[in-house]
């Protein structure tokens, strides 16, 4: 999907919100030094900051397990219904704060405080909370680690024998992200001076976050965090308990309020209606609305318009004795030209970053060769040819070098567990050998520091670019006859890992460079958090496989949407095209530099026109879906909209927080539910919907 320097998204592992700066600027107008010219630092002048030892507290880390767990399961949800995933950084920042500073006034008030509560502390449970939920997105099980299993070989007819089978299980997935999921944080700790010192990159999302705990730190900033928290907790409530109303009425297939044919019958067919979902209008306030609308558009031109039209064509374009569900027939048109728009603009994207990336790199470097970098060491240029730095540069930055990691633990630790994991890994998924993991550990860190780089200058993560690219490569190198299936699956998660904990950890350290957080405790809380989310999120996903025993099956609570489409995407890899029905390939095609087109289109008109130009990887989306989290997520952009008109300066301060509450509440009501389902306790009411022919037929059955 598009990005600019205010919007992170990740939609087939590319998050998406609203430009949080925006939002942050509005809740903390005094602290935003960079557009006011106040000092942020002068605030805080007389405040102590604590050591990095302080800053890591038992009050910290148990906030931060309670939240992850909260954060995980709505992450969770998401990733197996549509897989498109919101921030959370602003929920995390707001509950995290409301927690400990109801605790230690609590202490206070009893005389038992022996630390306040810093930006700092602050700073370190945000970190941990989204670095523990950040696992059930980077561990890509709804993606490739489900695309492994029988549930999903099933419903294709190529590759699922055996070798390219792996089921979920607790114990091997739990391995798997311990052996995998800190080598990012080791890759790019020796490059923290560069990225935010040395290079000053921005980090949009970082730089939102550490506004953000500023100002709740100060007072005025603390008054208003009260109220957006209570705002959160009464539309967590609300969403809550819509859930649990919900689900008294869903004691069969295709019952509730989920089916509400809100467009009528045959809308309903092509799977358009509004389907009543909380969390999808929430996150249909927290994403721009071009995203939105890019959706709804997607929607329309695939189910309103190609499907109808290409399953018209049975008989001559694929086999009438197909079912739409296969392959084969409509499917395959479903999947295929979904997995063709990603994959273009994909593409597109990465070399566009890419390319910045490296101008970045040269540009950094003929400076460097200039004597214009920061004096920022002993070893610095002199000051008279270099720019001078303000007075809160001078204070972050004398802090953030400060806690130095030594670069030999960073080196150590990361061919540390290289070689535990290249050990191990053949032993978890047979097909990828020991030298085909190797070959990536030797590419990971590069591709790594690309992706820290790129986010830093666009705010936009590659993960999922390059998982697919190791999906490619490896898949073909094994082989179709030796598992390649899944070892490309595997190679994603691998890679996927490896690159997005890399770039979350750079954003961790310019938000901690911005609070005066050291960035030991920052690398050090992002192992903690990674630590929790290697146990919480398989635990979650498994509570979730075992509860629902059709997940990841179409038009199920939880079909997986993405893990077929990365199944497909190593078969294509493996056994290239000759699978695919009548004209599929040139529709692939045509949708794919239709893909690089509009993207192109987009960046040659700027940004004053690219915001009616819709984006392709949005588009892509509901291809495979349907068009019903459309409809949820364009009413979610209305209110806010209206909300807009009535009371701007409102609708920017509450809003997120109003989001935010509608996502936890019934994310978490998932909990409840999967306890349920595993006890056998159904619900009692099934409401469906019926033709008034249907009913008729009905009655006179029952009459009968």
């Amino acid at each position: 999907m598009d990005r600019s320097s205010s919007i992170n998204k990740k939609t087939d592992g590319d998050e998406t919100h609203r430009n949080e700066e925006q939002r942050v600027n509005t809740n903390n107008n005094d602290d935003d030094d960079d557009v006011k010219g106040a000092s942020t630092e002068k605030t805080f002048e007389g405040t102590e900051v604590p050591t990095w030892q302080k800053q890591l507290t038992v009050r910290a880390f148990v906030v931060s397990f309670v939240l992850g767990i909260l954060f995980t399961f709505i992450v969770m949800k998401l990733n197996l219904t549509t897989g498109i995933i919101p921030s959370l950084n602003v929920s995390a920042g707001l509950l995290g704060f409301f927690f400990v500073k109801t605790w230690t006034k609590f202490l206070e008030k009893s005389g038992l405080l022996k630390q306040p509560f810093t930006r700092q502390e602050n700073t370190v449970i945000q970190t941990c909370v989204v670095a523990t939920s950040g696992i059930a997105f980077s561990g890509q099980f709804s993606n490739n680690l489900f695309g492994m299993s029988e549930i999903i070989a099933k419903q294709t007819t190529e590759a699922n024998n055996s070798q390219n089978i792996k089921n979920p299980s607790l114990s091997w997935m739990i391995g798997f992200l311990f052996v995998v999921s800190f080598l990012g944080l080791f890759s790019v700790v020796p490059l923290r001076k560069i990225m935010i010192i040395d290079f000053k990159l921005i980090y949009p999302s970082g730089t939102a976050t550490a506004h953000l705990i500023n100002s709740f730190h100060t007072p005025r900033g603390a008054k208003l965090a009260k109220k957006q928290v209570r705002a959160l907790g009464k539309f967590f409530s609300f969403s809550f308990l819509w859930g649990f109303f919900q689900w008294f009425f869903t004691s069969g297939d295709g019952c509730g309020f989920v089916n509400f044919p809100t467009f009528g019958l045959k809308a309903y067919d092509n799977r358009f209606y509004f389907d009543f979902s909380a969390t999808y209008v929430g996150v249909g306030m927290i994403c721009p609305y071009l995203i939105n609308v890019s959706l709804l558009i997607g929607a329309i031109l695939s189910w309103g318009i190609m499907w109808p039209l290409i399953w018209n064509r049975k008989g001559d374009w694929f086999s009438a004795e197909y079912k739409s569900s296969s392959l084969h027939s409509l499917q395959g048109y479903r999947v295929f030209i979904a997995i063709a728009m990603i994959l273009g603009d994909g593409l597109y994207n990465f070399i566009k970053v890419l390319g910045r990336t490296m101008y970045g790199l040269y540009n950094q470097f003929q400076e460097k060769k200039a004597k214009l970098v920061l004096p920022v060491d002993n070893h610095s240029t002199s000051p008279s040819n270099t720019p001078a730095l303000s007075y809160d540069d001078q204070i972050r930055t004398r802090l953030f070098l400060k806690d130095q990691i030594p670069t030999w633990i960073a080196i150590t630790g990361y061919l540390t567990i290289a070689a535990i994991s290249t050990a191990t890994l053949p032993h978890i998924f047979p097909p990828l050998k020991w030298y085909y993991i190797i070959v990536i550990y030797i590419f990971a860190p590069a591709l790594a520091f690309c992706n820290a780089y790129g986010c830093g200058l666009t705010d936009w993560s590659l993960a999922s670019t390059y998982g697919k690219l190791a999906i490619f490569v490896i898949g073909a190198w094994a082989g179709a006859s030796h598992g390649g299936v899944l070892a490309g699956l595997a190679a994603c998660g691998v890679m996927m890992n490896i690159v997005s904990t890399a770039s979350d950890l750079t954003q961790d350290f310019k938000t901690g460079y911005m609070t005066l957080a050291s960035p030991r405790s920052m690398f050090i809380s992002q192992i903690i958090g990674t630590a929790m989310g290697c146990v919480i999120s398989p635990c979650v996903f498994w509570l979730l496989y075992k509860a629902f025993h059709d997940i990841g099956i179409e038009g199920s609570k939880y079909p997986a949407p993405y893990a077929s489409v990365y199944r497909n995407m190593a078969i294509l890899g493996v056994e290239g095209v000759s699978a695919l029905p009548k004209n599929c390939l040139t529709l692939c095609y045509v949708f794919f530099i239709g893909a690089v087109a509009i993207n192109g289109i987009r960046d040659a008109v700027g940004k004053k026109w690219s915001r009616f130009i819709p984006l392709p990887m949005a588009m892509a989306i509901p291809f495979y879906i349907g068009g019903y989290f459309t409809i949820d997520m364009c009413v979610g952009s209305l209110i806010l909209f209206v909300w807009e008109k009535i009371d701007k300066a409102k609708a920017d301060a509450f809003g997120p927080a109003v989001a935010s509450g509608l996502i936890c509440g019934d994310g978490i009501w998932t909990l409840p539910s999967s306890i349920l389902a595993l006890l056998g306790v159904n619900p009692p009411i099934c409401m469906k919907f019926l033709s008034g022919k249907a009913n008729a037929r009905v009655d006179a059955f029952l009459a009968g």
